[in-house]
């Protein structure tokens, strides 16, 4: 973790290079306002299993995955309010058979504990998550 300004100045430079010399950067961060600023494409990862992928902009702006939303919504933002997780820190942990996500999860449904949920497309633009939510949507 750099500086706020020296981290700035090194995006900058990796993203001139990267747009200069035509270059393909891996870029992995917590940081997923700079990963929108920075990457092309996006993917979420939970628990060693990606979540969620596509472009970024379609990622961090319409974000599907419960997964994602949370950690969009805990990016600071002074003009929003701080958000509150609603599962009780010993249900953490618990393990999951099924979606890594599931005992953190606000929208938790039964089959999530015991099945993987699909990779399902959210949008036409090769946005998608692998959760339950949209795989109902698209059945």
């Amino acid at each position: 973790m750099l500086d706020v300004s020296i981290r700035l100045g090194v995006l900058n430079l990796l993203l001139d290079l990267k747009e200069r010399l035509k270059l393909a950067v891996l870029y992995i961060t917590h940081d997923i306002a700079s990963a929108r600023y920075f990457a092309d494409e996006t993917f979420v990862m939970y628990g060693g299993q990606i979540v969620e992928g596509g472009d970024s902009e379609s990622v961090t702006q319409r974000p599907a995955h419960p997964y994602t939303q949370l950690l969009i919504e805990s990016a600071p933002d002074p003009e929003r309010s701080v958000l509150a997780l609603d599962a009780p820190l010993e249900e953490v942990a618990q393990i999951s058979t099924g979606c890594q996500f599931a005992a953190r999860c606000p929208k938790v449904q039964e089959r999530c504990w015991t099945q993987a949920p699909p990779r399902t497309e959210v949008d036409s633009y090769g946005h998608w998550a692998a959760c339950w939510l949209y795989a109902e949507a698209a059945a």
